[in-house]
This record gives structure tokens, sequence and C-alpha cells, in this order.
């Protein structure tokens, strides 16, 4: 099992010396910036969701691991024993997901939202625009993006691409017309990209919710949370995705 660490990461007081494990085994794509992202040349993973793992292994007094998924794998790690201790980057809280895993408290508001190239702006900014023969959808595999377009785009014509790294450069091409995603991810990658625009990320097609997955009985469930309410009251949250997102953070789900 490949396992990268952060070599940014602060050293923390480790607990195995009390019989406790000393790292916290985290799950994580590394493809959902500005969430997750692992450099494929350093292996070096970087991102919002990255720094407050950072934060939460601190917490616990640990030392974090990354081991990489990807969103077809995600729950197949997360319920194989020992793999991982929490998974987090940009993971959406769906029914499905919570019948196999402990939810935390939400932190990230967000909703799918239509990214296009320049020439579709203001075209491709509804589903029943975008769900016609003859436009090209793309969308990477095995997440929330795939399921949102296979439901409510069956008349156009849908590309999946396994690289959600890379789907960007590809619609950026024109190589594709749009690509559903959640606002958050497609205002950031249109800042990456001057050929793509966001379409109407303040007002999404759906209302969902950003959070952290751990197995099924795990016992960090209420540190987790507890963590987590700390970090979004006292500022720790707000500053990390201010650094990573240069805008302000939004207010968390209730």
């Amino acid at each position: 099992m490949a396992i990268a660490t952060v070599i940014t990461a602060s050293v923390v007081p480790s607990i195995a010396s009390a019989g406790g494990p000393a790292t916290l085994k985290v799950c994580t794509t590394g493809d959902y910036r500005p969430l997750t992202y692992r450099d494929p040349a350093t292996g070096r993973y970087s991102g919002v969701d990255i720094d407050m793992a950072t934060d939460l292994a601190a917490h616990l007094g640990r030392e974090p691991v990354f081991v990489p998924t990807s969103w077809s794998a995600l729950v197949a790690d997360l319920t194989s024993a020992g793999k991982c201790d929490i998974a987090m980057g940009g993971i959406t809280d769906t029914p499905e997901r919570r019948r196999v895993a402990e939810v935390s408290r939400p932190y990230l508001a967000s909703g799918k939202t239509p990214l296009v190239t320049t020439t579709n702006a203001g075209r491709l900014a509804t589903i029943e625009q975008i769900n016609q023969p003859g436009v090209r959808v793309i969308e990477n595999s095995g997440g929330t993006n795939e399921r949102f377009a296979r439901t409510n785009f069956p008349d156009a014509q849908l590309t999946i691409w396994p690289d959600n790294t890379t789907i960007f450069d590809q619609l950026a091409a024109g190589n594709a017309d749009v690509m559903v995603t959640d606002a958050i991810e497609a205002i950031y990658q249109s800042s990456l990209h001057p050929q793509l625009v966001a379409q109407h990320p303040e007002q999404p097609f759906t209302a969902e919710a950003k959070a952290y997955l751990l197995p099924k009985g795990s016992p960090l469930l209420g540190q987790t949370d507890a963590w987590l309410t700390g970090a979004l009251d006292d500022g720790t949250y707000a500053g990390i995705y201010e650094r990573w997102v240069h805008s302000p953070a939004p207010e968390p789900p209730g």
C-alpha cells in the first residue's frame, strides 16, 4: 500500500508510549483542489483539508499519514480494516455513505454547478440546456459528480475522465463543453484556467454539505466532532480556508 506523508507537518507528541496509535491514517483522493491535492512529482499533499488533517492529528497527539485513495475506492478503503482512521478531502455527506461510515458534523456547504468554457458562458447554465444531444459533458469517475451527470443528463454526450487533476485541462482545451462539479471546485479551477467560467456558483443545482468520514463504530468520532466544532468556532478553519481560497470562509452548514 502506497503511503505518503506530509513533509511539512509539524512534529506532535506521540501517544504510542501510552499504548495508543502513533499515527492518524488519513485517506484522501489528492485530486480535489483546493481541498486536497497530491503533487505527482513530489508525492506531497496540500490543501484546506490536508491542513485540517494535520491540525486534527496534532489535537489527537498523532502524526498524520496520508493514504492515497480514489472516489471509486473511497468507501471500500474506509471499510477495509486498518486502512483508514478517517477520510478527508471534499467528501459529500450522502445517505449511501452514512449507511457504511460514521460522518462528522458538516464543515462546508456546497452544491453542483456548471463549469464551462468561455464560449459557453451563459448558455449551458441549466440542467435543461445541458441535457441536450451534442452537448459534451465531462465528469470524473466514481463520485457524486458522475452520479449527478448520469441522473440528470441522459441525453447529453457524457465522457467519464479517470483523472480529476487533468480533467480541467480537457475542458479548457475545448475537448468538452461543460463539467458539473462542486461550486468551490468550479470557482477555484476557473481562477486557474482563464478559459473556464463557473456558472452561478452562488445558486448551485443542489444543496450539499462536506464532512469527514470514519469507519463505523470509530472511537475517534466524538473527538473529531469536538475538534471540528472548536476549529470552526475559534477561527482555525477560517484561517486555513482563506489561506488557500483567498476569500472569506463561508458560514458552515447548520
